[in-house]
């Protein structure tokens, strides 16, 4: 049974059967794709398209057709420009309550200081500008805002929380932060109920079969939101048991198994672990004893045939890519073969030669 699921997640998710035309095709699909490591993000988008190198999806940044920014759970994402507006008025308010009262206690931000951050930010980042995340700071000590002893995090996590402020495109090896008004217009609003609906559909049409504890982990929503999210998109769904457990997936997902054996290299937090609070589909609770496991989520992956086997690490050596892998079982030679597939898939999307160590 598990296999049956991790197989059509790896369709799902694209990463079988074919990718998307484009990174922003990629992102509406997912509903939203985890960014916090910026490299592997820029990777977990590449490997669900049909052929890309990483500058297309900073392109893709650069052309506001993506944007990075904190809507969901409190951690950075990928977002479709279309959706970015009412994806944080969905989900912002719980997550900006639940963090009020420490970073009022712990860091002296209440919602007056918050207040005159966005009021300096904003004129700061008027007309287009970029700043670093240091060139912020700085504007904020020059108004007597402290961002000393991690204050300032908090401010550009908050304003942009609120809609204020997102990422704008990389200077050189700088992230940047930019208006969200100029960089993603404001789009029409949606209602609660129907943001609701949208953002249920669009999590199990792109990472279906999943199960309602999945989604609310996945989300940061509410249980008796997922829920009343899965009734209103029902008719859109189909539901499978397994264990006694429902899994809801989109009516169009495909159940078919690659042809073995099939391997991909996934980065840290790729949306095929970190989407779905149980991972027993795809990671056996065996390999757990290892002490470069990761919980599945924290290390890049090594995936055959829906199964994660290991982890895997890269270095960058001139023109080329070393891809060091750790497996947690013996491989079988084909197998091995396979992950050499998709580590020059990978080198090609560096624009680096891929070796295999």
């Amino acid at each position: 049974m598990s296999l049956d699921i991790a197989h059509r997640r790896l369709y799902r998710h694209h990463i079988a059967g074919g990718g998307l035309r484009s990174a922003a095709d990629v992102v509406a699909l997912m509903g939203a794709v985890q960014a916090q490591d910026y490299p592997g993000s820029l990777w977990a988008v590449g490997l669900r398209m049909r052929a890309a190198v990483e500058r297309d999806i900073e392109q893709a940044l650069a052309d506001r057709t993506i944007i990075r920014t904190w809507p969901m759970r409190g951690t950075l994402h990928f977002v479709a420009a279309a959706d970015i507006r009412w994806m944080l008025e969905l989900l912002t308010p719980r997550i900006v309550a639940a963090n009020a009262r420490r970073l009022r206690r712990d860091f002296g931000l209440d919602e007056a200081v918050f207040a005159r951050c966005k009021k300096v930010l904003t004129a700061a980042l008027q007309d287009g500008k970029q700043l670093s995340r240091n060139a912020t700071y700085r504007v904020l000590d020059a108004a007597r805002i402290s961002p000393a002893e991690g204050r300032g995090l908090h401010i550009l996590w908050r304003l942009a929380q609120d809609g204020v402020i997102c990422f704008g495109a990389r200077d050189g090896n700088q992230q940047t932060f930019a208006l969200l008004d100029e960089w993603a217009p404001p789009a029409g609003t949606m209602k609660r109920d129907e943001a609701l609906s949208e953002l249920t559909r669009r999590y199990f049409s792109g990472h279906g079969p999943a199960t309602l504890q999945d989604f609310v982990w996945w989300s940061g929503l509410a249980t008796a939101d997922a829920r009343a999210g899965i009734e209103m998109v029902k008719g859109e769904l189909k539901e499978e048991k397994i264990g006694g457990q429902s899994y809801w997936f989109s009516s169009s997902i495909r159940a078919a198994k690659p042809k073995p054996p099939a391997a991909n290299l996934l980065p840290a937090y790729d949306e095929y672990t970190v989407g779905y609070r149980d991972r027993s589909a795809v990671f056996n609770p065996v390999y757990a004893k290892n002490r470069n496991h990761g919980y599945a989520i924290f290390n890049p992956t090594i995936v055959v045939d829906g199964q994660i086997v290991g982890t895997w690490k890269r270095a960058l050596d001139g023109d080329s890519v070393v891809v060091i892998p750790s497996y947690f079982t013996r491989l079988t030679r084909d197998q091995i073969r396979a992950v050499g597939v998709t580590a020059k898939r990978y080198g090609t999307f560096l624009n680096r030669q891929a070796i295999l160590k």
